[in-house]
């Protein structure tokens, strides 16, 4: 496990670059050596307050990187140098080096037709890649089921090494926690809705508003009841974060004195 480059409420942070997120999951697919690849924005530092089990599935994963402009800043702050990346960036740059390196894909979650679509797709965009096989679960799935299990053995005797988990939070990473301490030869990589946007199933923000930050003021406006109060949560923690806890520090150092 790569050594932390910052902390963010008590989370590292492993990676720090597009590149070496890459370089890291290629890696170590190709040494058959597995792992859950998580990548922390405000909306998980908000469950892992509340939700103990997703607090330690976080723990337990070998890399995080940093998702979201205020997890960046944050760990900034921390002379961290590094940027944001997203699941939605890493999946193509991520299947192009699979398919550079023969390691066999796997893509779980999301819809029958945005699998197909993002898997013609992406084999279209990275020749050579090996798709080992496409599943969508059913509406309810728990993935503390056994279903969630008999979905791992599948994954595993498709001889995948790298399997892209699109079910969203915490159910993706509770799923790649899972499945990572049974099938230890594959790495578990979630990536949210990135599929749908690779399928054009949903639009992504300009590039511009990635840039800049504003990407969830375009998810806000698209989807403004289903985030509204989850956004709202978010800014919350993070004004407890960037304001309130540094202010806690410098009271403590200086009761200290």
């Amino acid at each position: 496990m790569p050594e932390p480059i910052a902390v963010i409420d008590d989370q590292p942070i492993n990676l720090a670059t597009l590149d070496e997120t890459v370089a890291a999951c290629a890696d170590a697919a190709q040494k058959g050596e597995g792992f859950a690849l998580f990548t922390l924005n405000l909306d998980h530092l908000v469950k892992r307050r509340s939700d103990a089990a997703f607090r330690a599935a976080y723990a337990r994963a070998r890399f995080v990187t940093a998702d979201g402009e205020p997890v960046v800043r944050l760990a900034r702050r921390q002379g961290a140098r590094l940027e944001r990346t997203t699941g939605a960036d890493l999946v193509a740059p991520l299947c192009a080096e699979a398919a550079r390196r023969g390691a066999p894909v796997y893509f779980y979650g999301s819809t029958p037709d945005t699998l197909a679509r993002a898997a013609e797709r992406l084999s279209a965009a990275c020749p050579g890649l090996i798709v080992a096989g496409c599943e969508s679960p059913p509406m309810g799935f728990d993935p503390a089921s056994e279903a969630a299990a008999e979905a791992g053995r599948r994954i595993a005797a498709s001889g995948a090494r790298l399997c892209f988990l699109a079910l969203g939070a915490p159910k993706q990473e509770m799923l790649a926690d899972r499945l990572a301490a049974t099938h230890g030869e594959i790495g578990f990589i979630c990536i949210g809705a990135a599929l749908d946007f690779i399928a054009g199933a949903q639009t992504r923000a300009p590039v511009l508003m990635q840039k800049t930050g504003l990407e969830w003021a375009w998810r806000l406006a698209s989807q403004p009841r289903r985030l509204a109060a989850r956004y709202a949560r978010c800014a919350a923690l993070l004004a407890d974060l960037a304001l309130i806890e540094p202010l806690r520090r410098r009271l403590r150092a200086a009761h200290s004195h």
